[in-house]
């Protein structure tokens, strides 16, 4: 074989396979464990109207695994006017759910499509268990008996799927996550994890102690990690202050006039770097509030063979913390710094080494067993880790005192909510503006009155209640199928209110 050859060889090993390109920018934000929870996923998307279709749009083409739309209707001109998903006149007659099926497949070969023309309340009356072989359900601008019955079917029994309410009128829209509990590893938290400057492990403090700043190559000496600086000018003050760090305002100004005063150079970016970095040597690292909390879960008191693995690692996590130096498991993720490849190098293989010790002493404390790779997830991203419990649809307009509250707090998001329950409350096909007013009004406590903003909001409702217009449509798509995605690969931080729209003044708001 000639050189060339085997160049070409190694060349065509190295390129990515057609899904990956594909999926390229998807697999960038939720790694391959989030497409293939997306691809393992089912759902079943109830009516194939302009806003169920554009959030399914918006599914299919990431890669979902299967998709149902349950729709018994047939296409009428409106919907041929306002879905991008229908064939115009052509669809006209037609099933709805089998010509959005149909096109919407269209967007993606990977993924399986399936039309159901049954009609939902016939499946609640003789085949609820249908529901169950799905992940996820969203029902948009459903009759609101039918989606009593539907969510609080689903809300019976946890294992039962996830529900998505969207509801729109005109420019207005919201959209609800039914669940009860949803753990999540992958937040994708802002929050770095802890370097640990302030409580140095063993080989990190040896070898910043091992370093002679005054004798070293000017070269090396302006490239130390600012990490490896400050552990070693820490030490220093704590041996000259009885073993304290700096703690009055005055010593931790003299503790940055010291760092400064190591530099040989007066253009040594990275001493710079440590000064500005100076607190981390006086805010101890313990343990986040928001983990800690953690620790008080219920569902660590009852902990047994059959409890979640997320639940499992928790109380893992929570024994590990209970030994010095009290502190979640050391990560190996480095932010950039000033200092040069072999300096960084080094300075990473310490935190790795240390990483890789903490994740074994973390394994101890489990008592069943777990898939490495989501222990390494896990401990990487025990900083972020968030469990949510949610709410059953329709709780809020049920509890006049929260309505109330939230009206307060948030008068516009909640003028467009209330606008759109009495909607539904009312039940006719044109309700006046005094009939909807007149709804609303009856969902707070006596006494309370409706937010000024609500005029507008029930303005819009009673000039369009059935319209499902496509830039409507196209946002509530686009916004619906962020947070679906979020829900079924368990990774970032869902929307656990309602979230609501309004095209009118281009605003989103939460309730």
């Amino acid at each position: 074989m000639s050189a060339s050859e085997a160049i070409d060889i190694t060349a065509a090993q190295a390129q990515p396979d057609s899904k990956t390109r594909r999926y390229d920018r998807q697999l960038r934000l939720w790694a391959a464990s989030g497409q293939s929870a997306l691809e393992n996923s089912r759902l079943l998307v109830i009516s194939g109207s302009a806003t169920s279709t554009s959030v399914l749009k918006n599914l299919v083409l990431p890669g979902v695994g299967h998709f149902t739309v349950l729709d018994p209707a047939t296409v009428s001109q409106r919907d041929a006017g306002n879905n991008f998903f229908l064939e115009g006149e052509s669809s006209i007659g037609k099933s709805r759910a089998q010509e959005a099926v149909r096109l919407l497949a269209e967007l993606n070969d990977g993924v399986e499509g399936k039309a159901d023309t049954s009609s939902l309340e016939h499946i609640l009356d003789t085949n609820p268990g249908y529901l169950a072989s799905y992940t996820l359900v969203i029902a948009h601008n459903l009759d609101p008996k039918l989606l009593e019955r539907l969510s609080t079917l689903l809300w019976t029994d946890d294992t039962l799927p996830m529900l998505v309410v969207v509801n729109s009128a005109g420019f207005l829209g919201e959209f609800f996550i039914q669940f009860h509990e949803h753990t999540i590893i992958e937040s994708h938290s802002e929050t770095a994890p802890s370097l640990r400057i302030d409580k140095a492990f063993p080989a990190l403090y040896e070898y910043a102690a091992s370093l002679d700043f005054t004798s070293m190559d000017p070269t090396d000496h302006s490239h130390v990690p600012y990490v490896v600086i400050l552990v070693r000018a820490l030490a220093d003050w704590k041996a000259a202050h009885g073993g304290n760090v700096p703690q009055t305002t005055a010593e931790k100004k003299l503790f940055k006039e010291g760092v400064q005063a190591m530099k040989i150079k007066f253009d040594e970016e990275n001493f710079d770097e440590a000064e500005a970095q100076a607190y981390r040597c006086w805010t101890e690292t313990r343990v986040p509030s928001d983990i800690a909390a953690l620790f008080q879960d219920p569902q660590l008191s009852t902990l047994g063979p059959t409890s979640p693995p997320f639940f499992h690692l928790l109380d893992a996590l929570w024994k590990f913390t209970l030994e010095p130096p009290h502190t979640l498991p050391l990560s190996s993720t480095l932010p950039d710094m000033k200092a040069n490849t072999t300096s960084y190098i080094h300075l990473q293989k310490l935190y790795k080494t240390r990483a890789e010790e903490e994740k074994a002493i973390f394994k101890a404390f489990l008592t069943v067993p777990i898939d490495d790779a989501l222990i390494d997830s896990f401990v990487k991203n025990a900083h972020g880790l968030k469990v949510l419990r949610g709410k059953k649809w329709g709780a809020l307009d049920a509890d006049p005192a929260s309505l109330a509250a939230a009206a307060a707090a948030s008068p516009k998001a909640t003028a467009t909510h209330l606008a759109l329950s009495a909607l539904a409350a009312v039940g006719s096909p044109k309700p006046s503006a005094e009939a909807l007013t007149a709804a609303a009004q009856a969902l707070l406590p006596p006494g309370v009155e409706l937010p000024d903003e609500f005029s507008d909001a029930v303005g819009e409702i009673a000039r369009a209640p059935s319209a499902d217009l496509p830039n409507t449509a196209a946002f509530l798509g686009g916004l619906v199928a962020q947070e679906v995605i979020k829900m079924i690969t368990k990774q970032y931080v869902p929307i656990d209110s309602y979230c609501v729209v309004d095209l009118v003044e281009t605003w989103t708001g939460m309730v």
